[in-house]
């Protein structure tokens, strides 16, 4: 910590205006709203005409499995 406050001590004044301006223009381009954060809504119009995943998502998940194994089986004989 000693060692940035030094840093910041040996700046130039050209230095120190260039990021006082910076730091000026980050505070003036912040998202509005209530914490700070964009709300999201018009970032979520991709997600429009979607579903969520339904129950049998486990039932890909064992046939990609099957798959991964199948490949590796494979595989295994072309080796031997």
């Amino acid at each position: 910590m000693g060692q940035y406050l030094n840093q910041r001590d040996n700046r130039s004044e050209l230095q120190q205006r260039i990021d006082a301006e910076l730091r000026e223009k980050a505070r003036a381009h912040k998202p509005t709203g209530a914490d700070g954060l964009p709300d999201g809504v018009d970032d979520s119009a991709y997600l429009q005409n979607t579903k969520i995943t339904t129950s049998l998502s486990w039932a890909w998940l064992l046939i990609a499995l099957a798959a991964i194994g199948l490949i590796g089986y494979f595989i295994y004989l072309m080796a031997r």
